[in-house]
């Protein structure tokens, strides 16, 4: 039996332990796995985005693993990156318990965290004994008492560089006070700066991508559009959670705070891609995430502009097997468009996407 599939026989017995409980006795789980090399994938699906080749689109988003405790396990799922994180400089508790809801009946979760993790160092010694089976993303961002957040940030890109295949630079978590101020043109001039600054600086050279809100307006997505491109960015994620509440959201956890995923962001989140894609115009590869739950979802993202795509929340509900699935769904795609390779759906869908 797949390893995959004894994930999707363990996963009613984890949603009957609440989120937190659940999710550490996944990550337990997983180190108890023997060593596995994900199956080879139909080399259709190879993407070469920022100057690093994808075995196929689908990711692992950050926030599951979140100190790097098992990436490689997760690789061995058959995932075709994984990014861990966030990560701070320091050890965080992250915010007040109860802090994960799901919301069952809207296939959604509600997490107010806190960038919860082990902190750079614990991280580092992890990933540096790591025997590496695929590409690993470094999530990072700063503590909350941070006298100078973007300090934290450049600490992130030394410390790791040596270990990650990427960067990811979290700007967009509604769970600490303040950081969606780094969105700000001005402030995100400045962080963009110093960061690509840090990435020129040591060897080897990582790329580094923004992490960015779907509840930005579009000035705020040209403002970041613009800064990013200017600075020398390697490209965008989009998105993070969101902050609204939709009207057709059903469970009582709807109420709590805290940054919504899954089914509901989808919308709003492949929109946003849709209107990055538009205004790069091919400058800035693209990482999709928010609402992925199926090969319809992941292949929405891909059309709507999207190089990369990432699941969470789909992973959650849906469990190992949502791998496999996506992936095969996306040969099919491929198969029904008569294209030769995944990249070239890369943001067919953009224009009707954007004004959806």
């Amino acid at each position: 039996m797949r390893i995959g599939a004894l994930g999707d026989l363990a996963r009613p017995w984890l949603m009957r332990l609440s989120p937190e409980d659940a999710h550490r006795a996944a990550i337990l789980g997983l180190k108890c796995l023997p060593h596995m090399t994900a199956p080879t994938r139909d080399a259709r699906l190879d993407v070469e985005a920022f100057g690093l080749r994808f075995p196929h689109p689908l990711g692992l988003a950050a926030g599951f693993d979140k100190s790097a405790e098992v990436p490689d396990a997760l690789l061995g799922l058959g995932f075709g990156f994984v990014e861990v994180g966030t990560l701070t400089p320091r050890p965080q508790a992250g915010n007040p318990k109860p802090r994960l809801f799901r919301l069952t009946a809207d296939a959604a979760i509600i997490n107010r965290m806190g960038f919860n993790n082990d902190g750079y160092a614990r991280a580092r010694d992890r990933l540096a004994r790591r025997r590496p089976s695929g590409l690993i993303g470094v999530n990072v961002g700063p503590n909350k008492d941070a006298d100078d957040r973007v300090a934290d940030y450049v600490l992130g890109i030394k410390t790791f560089a040596p270990f990650a295949d990427y960067f990811a630079i979290n700007i967009s978590s509604p769970n600490t006070v303040g950081l969606r101020d780094l969105q700000r043109r001005e402030a995100l001039d400045d962080l963009v700066a110093r960061v690509v600054e840090a990435r020129d600086s040591v060897s080897p050279r990582r790329p580094v991508l923004i992490k960015i809100a779907p509840d930005l307006d579009l000035l705020g997505l040209d403002d970041i559009v613009s800064v990013a491109m200017k600075r020398g960015s390697d490209g965008l994620i989009i998105s993070n959670t969101t902050l609204a509440r939709p009207e057709t959201l059903l469970a009582k956890e709807a109420k709590e705070a805290g940054g919504l995923s899954g089914r509901p962001l989808f919308t709003a989140s492949t929109r946003l891609i849709a209107r990055a894609f538009l205004r790069c115009e091919g400058a800035l590869p693209l990482i999709g995430a928010g609402g992925i739950e199926d090969a319809e979802t992941a292949l929405a993202k891909i059309e709507a502009g999207a190089s990369l795509v990432q699941i969470y929340t789909g992973f959650i509900y849906r469990g190992p097997g949502v791998i496999d699935e996506i992936v095969a769904g996306l040969t099919r795609a491929i198969e029904l468009r008569g294209v030769s390779g995944i990249s070239k759906l890369v943001g067919v869908g953009a224009s009707r996407w954007a004004s959806a």
